[in-house]
């Protein structure tokens, strides 16, 4: 799995999805290690719906100073977040 790291490019996109404070310190520790940002479009972090508080990680990442996209899933908040197939 971690060999294909070097086969990023600008065009890839690499996805955290966490819901807790060790899901985000390893995701932080995978993007500083293999340096993601430099490696792809972009490093996006997002939540897991109802398992961690959205804001909690913005605030982590903001005093990590990283340089990763924040992501939530709008689908959630638009219909209810049980419906399927939106």
């Amino acid at each position: 799995l971690w060999s294909n790291i070097d086969h990023l490019t600008l065009r890839d996109e690499v996805k955290f999805v966490m819901g807790s404070r060790e899901d985000y310190e390893w995701s932080r520790d995978k993007v500083q290690r293999y340096d993601l940002p430099s490696r792809c479009h972009a490093v996006l972090f997002s939540p897991i719906f109802g398992r961690i508080d959205p804001r909690q990680i913005v605030e982590w990442i903001l005093a990590d100073k990283l340089s990763v996209r924040f992501q939530l899933q709008m689908h959630k908040f638009i219909w209810s977040p049980t419906q399927r197939g939106v």
